[in-house]
């Protein structure tokens, strides 16, 4: 069930949330970013937070990734962008926020350097560096 005007679902399961999206681009795009995320992290666990797919351990106590289908765009949060990528090399080209990157419609995820920036990401979760906000 839709909530609002932010597309907030209504659901306890990633199974749910991925059912409950429509069948159009954001779709695709999400369960291509879950794909390197999941693909990159076995160790992590999907669970709902938030009213969003989140990813970490203990059931969302320690979270790294969060993942949400908008109006306009998917956002991929984490903690401070700043943070993974000082430099801006691996989130050029993408819409960046301090704790989100949003992937529109037009945003070619074959030529961003999205793996980098999750491998990177996990990398320094792993080796328990801040990449808090």
């Amino acid at each position: 069930m839709l909530l609002g005007k932010f597309m907030q679902y209504e659901v306890n399961t990633p199974d749910q949330y991925i059912k409950c999206l429509d069948d159009d681009w954001r779709k695709s795009v999400l369960n291509q970013i879950r794909t390197i995320i999941l693909d990159h992290a076995p160790e992590l666990e999907e669970h709902i937070k938030y009213k969003m797919l989140g990813y970490g351990l203990n059931d969302g106590s320690d979270n790294v990734f969060h993942l949400n289908a908008q109006k306009q765009h998917v956002g991929l949060y984490v903690g401070d962008i700043s943070k993974i990528d000082p430099a801006g090399e691996l989130t050029a080209n993408l819409d960046v926020g301090k704790g989100c990157l949003r992937f529109k419609k037009s945003t070619k995820l074959d030529s961003a350097k999205l793996t980098e920036f999750i491998t990177k990401t996990i990398s320094m979760w792993r080796n328990n560096q801040d990449i808090g906000c």
